[in-house]
């Protein structure tokens, strides 16, 4: 067993024959792909014309997929590597000059009235028959060629330049911290300090560091909300938040089931809030600054071969194929384990269903947690292995779905570990696992509630930054209630989280609530029907990326429109806020 991956099964390195080979065959097929999106309007055999367009994106996709997923991992184990960033720069500028011919391509599909006939006729049409729905479903909105060329010109320097000046604002912005100057990220980090003094004076300095930028800040939220709203009115959608859920695969009557559900439970988070606030001395709710304040000890450590026994122990009670899938990610050196200079921070994993593995980076120290946040990117690489069968343009599955099988991992490796602690570490993991629900019940939907108001203030004026301060004070205090002390809150969580800056994504919020909660529900729904829900939890993670969301939660005969589901989610974290309650 090793402790660094192995990518030979990509390429052995830049100077791979293989590597050579893809990249020159890479620039041979962007050529191809040009000249037939160029002669599209003189083929009329529009059978031949899908078979041969699927084939080129299936193409497309694999080569960019191999180079890129090669290179990115290769930048995240090392930074400072600059023959891999050259390489990566100039894969993403050969990438680029395709988008124009597939945008073409797709829309000429799009345009093909008799499809369905060729579905019922071509096993490779029928397997796309999803993919091809939906590049009819999105050729709805799009605009001429000429428009959405100058759209996308356009936006290089509006709505991407904004982002990448909130950005870089936030990324220079010094805190002054007892005569120190740190980031933003070290002060911010301060907040799960075991000192009660360090955690408000953080706080205080982090948001006067604010008052540096925020009205730069400002600009950027409003222009960028600004362009989305014109787009999504040109584009013929009712709101940004129309566009967010039809790019998501998901119906409004799901979001707001979910929403029905988060509301009724509210009250229960804040019932924990109060009593955290209680166990560290105040009396009008939780201060801010001690929303993260550490409760209990947890001190047990692991070692990796440690962690491979643990976590193939507990997920052999699941399924025998999630237990020998982890084992094989820590035999087959899928898992890059250690912090060192030049290594991205964090955790990740990036499923590579073209050769049939995933590739999972952590930076391990050997704590609980990090055995639960290693768990977490096995279960994307879980997911993976269910949609790994699928054809090279069925494997990308959306937002609100991409977290499930991660969620669920923890959800089972967390209850185990509560199970088996000790009366103090057992406070300490509740209490983590409370921090994290509490974040997706409350921050989020106080998220949520800021930017539906702020997309609806943009289209009749400028929000200056005192505005946007009382947006988000007072989504704060609709979504936390008495929880928080209404004395120490956080008007500049607006400039905090970067979700709110892509004129790409909008509404990055909800779809983190939606993971947690989907993930939940489902391990409820094992608890009770036990072995006999497993087949039916690999059918519904295989069909998230050929069908819609409500769809996929079918295969577990789920209603996602239903709030009863979401409520079995939060039934279950009610009992754990009553148990910390009573343990505490």
């Amino acid at each position: 067993m090793y402790d660094e991956w192995s990518l030979d099964i990509l390429y052995k390195g830049l100077d791979d024959e293989k590597y050579k080979k893809d990249r020159d065959k890479l620039i041979s097929l962007i050529d191809d792909v040009k000249r037939f999106s160029e002669s599209l309007d003189n083929e009329n055999d529009e059978e031949k014309i899908l078979i041969k367009a699927l084939d080129y994106m299936e193409q497309v996709e694999l080569l960019s997929n191999y180079q890129g997923t090669y290179l990115i991992l290769r930048q995240s184990v090392n930074t400072s590597d600059t023959e891999v960033v050259n390489e990566l720069n100039i894969l993403e500028k050969k990438i680029s000059e395709i988008s124009k011919p597939i945008a073409a391509i797709k829309k000429r599909i799009a345009n093909i009235s008799s499809i369905e006939s060729y579905v019922d006729n071509n096993p490779k049409v029928k397997a796309y028959s999803y993919l091809i729905k939906n590049i009819k479903r999105d050729a709805q909105h799009l605009l001429s060629d000429e428009v959405e060329e100058v759209i996308a010109k356009l936006n290089l320097s509006a709505g991407s330049a904004w982002g990448n000046m909130h950005s870089y604002l936030t990324s220079i912005l010094e805190v002054d911290y007892k005569g120190e100057k740190l980031t933003i990220p070290q002060v911010r980090n301060l907040a799960y300090s075991e000192d009660p003094v360090v955690r408000k004076e953080a706080y205080e300095a982090e948001l006067k560091a604010y008052e540096k930028i925020k009205d730069a800040v400002s600009y950027s939220l409003n222009n960028i909300k600004t362009q989305v709203n014109t787009i999504c009115e040109l584009r013929g959608y009712k709101s940004a938040l129309d566009q967010t859920l039809e790019q998501s695969r998901m119906k409004k009557e799901t979001l707001e089931a979910m929403l029905e559900a988060m509301r009724e439970y509210l009250p229960v988070f804040h019932k924990y809030l109060r009593h955290k606030a209680k166990l560290l001395g105040h009396k009008n709710g939780l201060p801010w600054y001690d929303l993260f304040a550490p409760m209990g000890e947890s001190n047990k450590k692991f070692t990796v071969e440690e962690t491979r026994e643990y976590l193939v122990k507990h997920f052999k009670g699941f399924s025998d194929d999630l237990a020998d899938m982890v084992d094989e990610a820590f035999e087959e050196e899928w898992i890059d384990f250690y912090p060192k200079k030049g290594k991205v921070g964090g955790a990740f994993c990036d499923n590579m269903p073209f050769v049939k593995q995933s590739r999972i980076l952590t930076n391990f120290s050997g704590s609980l947690s990090d055995v639960v946040t290693l768990a977490h990117e096995l279960g994307h690489a879980y997911h993976g292995l269910n949609i790994q069968e699928h054809l090279p343009l069925n494997t990308e599955y959306s937002m609100p779905v991409a977290e499930t099988a991660s969620n669920f991992n923890e959800s089972f490796i967390m209850e185990a570990a509560i199970k088996e602690a000790s009366s103090n570490e057992k406070m300490a993991l509740i209490e983590s696992q409370l921090q994290d629900i509490t974040q997706i019940m409350c921050d989020i939907y106080s998220r949520y509630l800021f930017e539906t108001e702020v997309f609806e203030k943009c289209k009749h004026g400028f929000l200056f930054a005192d505005e946007l301060n009382e947006i988000m004070l007072k989504s704060q205090k609709i979504a936390y209630g008495d929880g928080l002390d209404y004395e120490y809150l956080h008007p500049y969580m607006w400039v905090v989280k970067g979700h709110y800056y892509s004129e790409n994504l909008s509404f990055y919020n909800f779809p983190y609530a939606f993971g947690g909660l989907f993930a939940r529900g489902l391990y409820e729904k094992y608890k009770e029907e036990g072995e006999d829900f497993v087949p039916k939890y690999r059918a519904l993670l295989n069909a998230t990326t050929v069908c819609d969301v409500e769809d996929a939660a079918e295969e577990a005969e789920i209603n996602l429109e239903d709030p009863d589901f979401w409520r079995s989610s939060l039934k279950a974290y009610e009992k754990l806020v009553d148990e910390f309650i009573k343990i505490s």
